[in-house]
């Protein structure tokens, strides 16, 4: 069958799930990733062929999709500030958000005395794309990453090879952590903020396909790993350090009410590129 064909019966099957123009995109994204062809060599070549072996193997991701399992998780991999990071089921699939959120640590850091090194902690890494990134664009800076969960730190530890960079990854639960036994000069984290009665807003791809364990906090106690992690900042933040979390986009006014309330300086709310509130940095003192 001719790729092009098989494109139109692809699009077909999708559109009544997907938008056409994300149906396309899988298409495409499919197309490189298993057949090293891109759109320009579609068009290029209109009469390309795929075998039968190659229309069983695409008949089999198109099911999957049609099942909603989120593009990343089928073909394994996605990319995250520039880099490669592969992904499965024990991972969040990494956001423009947060890359957002590293993006203002990078330029954060082209401020400081070059001599520095700095010291960084990731809380939550899950498949390692803030801790990876960091250590990847900052090559003085010895970078830690904690999460509860032995699988992800192993997918963590995976892609930090591929990128190669050297990351400490610890196997902990921050919420049972009492003290981080060292210093940092930065701590960021993205961690669990979705609450129970914001689960009609999240798509069905993500709600019964990604993690819950790194997604969803309980409604009476949002804040919950937020409140803790700054507790463990006011004892294992250097005398400069800064604070760095992802938030919850309806909780910006919480985050800083509570960081107000535990004497962080120098709040700042920030917004994501969709004009939700999306990250905060605060200055131990």
């Amino acid at each position: 069958m001719r790729i092009k064909e098989y494109r139109t019966e692809f699009l077909q099957e999708l559109t009544p799930i997907y938008d056409a123009g994300e149906a396309e995109s899988f298409f495409y994204l499919i197309l490189e990733e298993k057949n090293q062809l891109k759109q320009i060599d579609l068009a290029l070549h209109p009469d390309l062929i795929f075998s039968a072996d190659e229309i069983m193997v695409w008949n089999s991701l198109l099911e999957s999709l049609k099942k909603e399992i989120p593009i990343q998780y089928i073909l394994g991999k996605t990319n995250f500030y520039g880099l490669d990071f592969e992904l499965n089921e024990n991972v969040l699939i990494p956001r423009p958000e947060t890359e957002e959120l590293v993006e203002w640590i990078l330029e954060s850091q082209k401020s400081k005395v070059k001599s520095q090194k700095p010291k960084i902690l990731d809380i939550g890494t899950g498949s390692g794309c803030i801790a990876i990134s960091l250590a990847k664009n900052l090559s003085d800076a010895s970078v830690f990453a904690i999460d509860v969960s032995e699988k992800a730190l192993a997918t963590a530890k995976k892609n930090a090879a591929i990128n190669e960079v050297n990351v400490t990854f610890i196997e902990k639960n921050i919420l049972e952590t009492e003290d981080l036994e060292q210093q940092f000069d930065i701590i960021v984290s993205n961690p669990p903020y979705v609450r129970n009665l914001e689960k009609e807003e999240i798509k069905k791809n993500v709600l019964e396909h990604e993690p819950h364990l790194a997604l969803f906090v309980e409604d009476n106690d949002a804040l919950i790993f937020y409140r803790k992690i700054a507790a463990l900042a006011q004892k294992n933040l250097s005398p400069n350090g800064q604070l760095y979390f992802e938030i919850n986009q309806y909780l910006g006014v919480e985050m800083k009410d509570l960081l107000e309330k535990m004497n962080f300086k120098n709040i700042e709310l920030r917004k994501d590129i969709y004009g939700n509130d999306r990250m905060i940095k605060v200055d131990l003192r």
